[in-house]
């Protein structure tokens, strides 16, 4: 049994469009509690409650379709993509429970005792324990986690904050949807599939903590949008380099082939027209915009701290800055 076989789409493309989603939050009724400092409004990556005055709640869920066919990579992709949402506002990661679809029929083959073992392995090495959860019988295989943690108040870093001339890092490659486009389809040479899935497993708390020690102004991980759908979250607008971006080594032939998944030219359609993109090519603005699972944060780092960053985080890459007028500008 391969696992993507049994899903329409990989990971964190199978997400609704940006569009869609909008329209979706649209129906909820605005929110008056005052301890709720982040919610769905805003756009940012974790709920987060305030149950005191130094004490605030991080919540987030999230869950997916089979990205890889090695069920526990899978699980373990899964518990990395989860935990991120909460690294990413500064929070420390508390517990997690877990959410399950999966084949009754297939449940005796091991695979979903795998995916449990490869999640709960990761979560574990998050320091992270897995207290409960939900399971439903689907034919379409799907895993996650809601992820609760912890946050003084006056620390929460969210979508807001960057001020212009702050610099912007990005701390993992891009382009794991066009791979495990091509991962589902049979066609991906065996060493960039083995970088996409230990990209995808590796989890953002060192970038966390460097973030945090370079007193971060804005954050966002960046995920099933892409890079461009996770700037334009983050206020402000920005100056990108497309040659100073980061990419799976050997993606550009995977692009000129065509591999993008849908949840990819989603994300295109619905950004495009946001960007001033200089000229670039087509081909290079999809896989700025190629849907990511488990992808690295997006970091606004003061540029009197962005040495101490760099240095801290030695993977990180310095792509661009931050405009301040709302703008998104990409040269090649």
């Amino acid at each position: 049994m391969r696992l993507t076989e049994y899903s329409h789409g990989a990971g964190c493309a199978c997400k609704l469009s940006p569009v869609e989603l909008g329209q979706i939050l649209g129906a909820l009724p605005p929110v008056i509690d005052p301890n709720v400092l982040h919610a769905s409004a805003s756009r940012d990556d974790a709920a987060v409650y305030r149950i005191a005055p130094d004490r605030a709640l991080v919540a987030t869920v999230d869950f997916f379709t089979p990205i890889v066919d090695d069920p526990f990579e899978f699980g373990a992709i899964a518990a990395a993509n989860a935990l991120s949402d909460v690294y990413v506002v500064g929070a420390q990661p508390l517990f997690a429970l877990g959410i399950t679809a999966f084949p009754r029929d297939k449940l005796g083959t091991g695979l979903l005792d795998r995916i449990v073992q490869g999640g709960a392995g990761k979560l574990g090495e998050a320091g992270v324990a897995v207290v409960g959860g939900h399971s439903v019988d689907d034919p379409e295989p799907k895993f996650g986690y809601a992820v609760i943690g912890e946050v003084h108040p006056d620390r929460v870093i969210g979508h807001e904050g960057a001020s212009a001339g702050d610099v912007l890092f990005l701390t993992k490659p891009l382009c794991s949807g066009l791979v495990t486009t091509a991962v589902k389809r049979g066609l991906c040479p065996p060493t960039l599939e083995r970088q996409a899935v230990d990209v995808m497993m590796t989890l953002n708390r060192e970038a966390a903590g460097a973030m945090i020690g370079a007193s971060a102004t804005a954050a966002t991980d960046v995920t099933g949008f892409g890079l461009i759908g996770h700037l334009v979250n983050l206020a402000g607008g920005a100056d990108i380099e497309f040659t100073a971006v980061p990419f799976l080594d050997g993606v550009r032939e995977l692009a000129d082939l065509d591999f993008f998944p849908s949840g990819s030219r989603r994300n295109h359609a619905a950004y495009r027209d946001a960007v001033d993109w200089n000229g670039l090519p087509e081909v290079e603005q999809l896989m700025l915009c190629d849907a990511q699972t488990s992808g690295g944060l997006l970091v606004a780092i003061p540029s009197r701290r962005a040495e101490t960053f760099a240095r801290e985080l030695p993977s990180a890459r310095r792509i661009g800055v931050m405009r301040g007028d709302g703008k998104i500008r990409v040269r090649g």
